[in-house]
């Protein structure tokens, strides 16, 4: 049928007629229970959105309940942390909007978590959804100014606290809100540590994995990204079992914080990723290489429908090496699903509101997933167990 397929579309395309733009129609083969599309707006927060998503699944999963956690408490921390860290290190780790999963991860059992009512985004500004452009630029100078400033020392306050430190707190009190000590939730009243230890989750029970040569198989390390700046491990597979795991968890209930570079060309802004095989859409024109150049991106994908490019491990860590595969977005995958030409695609949940075509949800092929894939966060029991034991997770 394939065949037919292509030997038809390479005959329109050799007589002039020029390829329709393909429309996946989708089938679900698994879907897990996810929370509400989240808007992450003008802020550089994707990783604690896709970590809260994730975190919200899992208490659904539990059989806990529906949750909506505040992003912006864990934020407030978390820019805190980090602006000490870049000041320790006089500036080598960078002070920015960005994170990783483990900011999250770590977040929670280190400062808690509050439901969103009690801290919501933009309300200091006036707004229903955060605009961190402002604070970055106050907050941006101020670390910069003591990390890579000329100081033989820093000053205290009178009860031997640094002064940039509480400064910097000040700040982000003014643009994001003061962190509660203490709230009611239906009825009773908590700590967000209480809150948190109330749940039932287990920070220990969630792990990082990444696939990249440059370090050994079944060993951690710390991915080189400058948003890494906590330098969390994560556990190196091979990526043939690194996409074993992302099948196992979802087809045994589990969802996923899925980080990615989204920059491709590829990741289209309307709900879908692919990654096309070019070389199968050029066999498709014969010897005639200029008119498959010639193509606009939306009739190659037309062209290649189902063909996709599967990466090889060494194009993977070429991708990394060279920064064509950058740490650029942090997103939820919750499910599969297939098109009419049977490519299989993760169901994503991304935190840029209900934008797309699918409403804030995305679709994403497995091939792009194979060649993309950052790293991701996963419940320990998600992983297949001869994969964890070879990793040594109990």
């Amino acid at each position: 049928m394939k065949k037919i397929f292509g030997l038809a579309l390479g005959l329109m395309m050799a007589s002039g007629v020029m390829a329709q733009e393909f429309t996946p129609e989708f089938t679900v083969v698994k879907e897990n229970p996810i929370t509400s599309i989240k808007n992450q707006n003008q802020a550089g927060t994707c990783w604690c959105y896709s970590s809260l998503a994730f975190i919200e699944s899992e208490l659904l999963r539990m059989g806990k309940g529906e949750y909506d956690f505040s992003e912006m408490f864990i934020v407030h921390n978390t820019y805190l942390d980090r602006a000490e860290k870049a000041v320790r290190t006089h500036g080598d780790v960078s002070f920015a909007q960005g994170g990783s999963f483990y900011d999250v991860i770590y977040g929670m059992e280190a400062f808690g978590l509050v439901p969103e009512a009690e801290m919501r985004p933009g309300v200091m500004y006036g707004m229903e959804l955060s605009n961190h452009n402002e604070l970055s630029a106050v907050s941006n100078a101020v670390v910069d100014a003591i990390a890579k400033g000329n100081h033989r020392s820093l000053q205290l306050s009178h009860e031997g606290e640094m002064l940039w430190k509480k400064s910097i707190e000040a700040i982000h009190d003014v643009y994001l809100g003061e962190r509660p000590e203490s709230f009611t939730y239906e009825g009773k009243e908590y700590t967000p540590k209480s809150f948190y230890e109330s749940l039932g989750l287990n920070a220990s029970d969630y792990v990082s994995l990444t696939s990249y040569t440059h370090h050994p198989f079944y060993t951690t390390f710390a991915i080189e990204i400058p948003d890494n700046w906590r330098w969390a491990q994560s556990y190196n597979l091979p990526i043939d079992e690194l996409m074993e795991v992302f099948d196992n968890a979802i087809m045994e209930g589990y969802t996923i914080a899925w980080g990615s570079d989204v920059s491709e060309k590829g990741f289209t802004r309307q709900g879908t990723a692919v990654l096309p095989d070019e070389a199968a859409g050029a066999d498709l024109q014969g010897s005639d290489m200029a008119k498959w150049l010639n193509l606009t991106e939306e009739q190659k994908q037309a062209a290649t429908a189902g063909a996709q490019k599967w990466c090889t491990q060494e194009e993977r860590q070429r991708a990394y090496d060279n920064w064509e595969t950058t740490d650029d977005h942090g997103m939820q995958i919750y499910g599969i699903a297939k098109d009419q030409n049977g490519t299989e695609y993760y169901m994503v949940k991304n935190s840029w509101g209900e934008a797309g075509t699918y409403k804030g949800l995305w679709y994403v092929t497995k091939a792009f997933a194979r060649y993309k894939t950052m790293n991701i966060v996963v419940h320990k029991n998600a992983i297949p167990k001869d994969i964890r034991k070879k990793l040594n997770i109990k």
